[in-house]
């Protein structure tokens, strides 16, 4: 089968949320995004890895991740899937709960079949893509899908958390991403070799110390680009060697190039 990837931004009419709708037979690695993610399976199944373990969703299920959490994705059989997505800017959502009198929302389960939940989706997706919106019924949307999560999906567990090893080497990438680093510096860092911390950042992130690293400079260039930066300047100020380098990076974890994310936001 030949390959599909189709990959939509829509105009969101709120800044803090941004709206995809794509459609793809591609595998997708192991990610991570900034906001909170919230989706529906319009047709196909998907199959991907989360923080606890592998999750199916089929037609009509709802997907949700938190922010910063790492997943992958691919088709079930091989078969393109078409889903949906909202990306909540994590900071707003806990303050609009918050006014609510709730306290903030940690997904539990990946995948759910609920279908009032994908309802509410399907309701907030058409309002925030309306153009012009209607901004009443728009904020009705928005507190019954988040107060849907937050009652029915939004439980907190006590996170285990990384190794210590693993947090010092997680903070020196954290405190400046765009600068170039070693491996053997990271294991010093964590004073432990560079297996033991390279199996050990798998375990506890999901990712390798480089898959991490470029995860969070793609977060900044898509901050970077948000904020009217050239492409090219972004590329370089983020940390990537070249403007070629990011928009791989970032159509790997956004599904979209840079071009179009920025055309997408005027």
């Amino acid at each position: 089968m030949s390959g599909l990837h189709r990959t939509v931004q829509h105009r969101s009419a709120l800044r803090w949320v941004e709206a995809r709708t794509l459609a793809s037979n591609r595998a997708f690695p192991r990610h991570s995004h900034d906001g909170l993610g919230v989706g529906v399976i319009v047709s196909g199944a998907h199959r991907s890895w989360s923080g606890v373990g592998h999750v199916e969703a089929h037609a009509g299920d709802t997907i949700m991740v938190n922010p910063g959490e790492m997943h992958d994705g691919l088709p079930l059989g091989g078969r393109p899937r078409e889903w949906k997505m909202l990306y909540f800017d994590p900071s707003v959502a806990t303050r609009f709960l918050e006014a609510q009198g709730v306290a903030g929302i940690e997904i539990v389960r990946p995948a759910v079949s609920d279908r009032l939940l994908a309802t509410r989706f399907a309701e907030l997706f058409s309002s925030v893509t309306e153009d012009p919106a209607d901004r009443l019924l728009l904020e009705e949307n928005l507190l019954r899908l988040l107060m849907r999560i937050s009652r029915c999906h939004g439980l907190r567990p006590l996170p285990k958390g990384p190794s210590p090893t693993v947090k010092k080497a997680l903070a020196r990438i954290d405190a400046d991403p765009t600068l170039p680093i070693r491996l053997a510096e990271l294991a010093e860092l964590a004073g432990t070799s560079r297996f033991q911390l390279l199996r050990g950042f798998v375990r506890d992130i999901g990712a390798t110390p480089h898959a991490y690293l470029v995860q969070r400079r793609v977060q900044i260039a898509r901050r970077l680009l948000a904020a009217g930066t050239p492409i090219a300047e972004a590329a370089i100020d983020a940390g990537f060697a070249d403007q070629s380098h990011m928009t791989r990076a970032f159509v790997r974890q956004f599904g979209v190039t840079p071009g179009r994310y920025i055309r997408a936001l005027a």
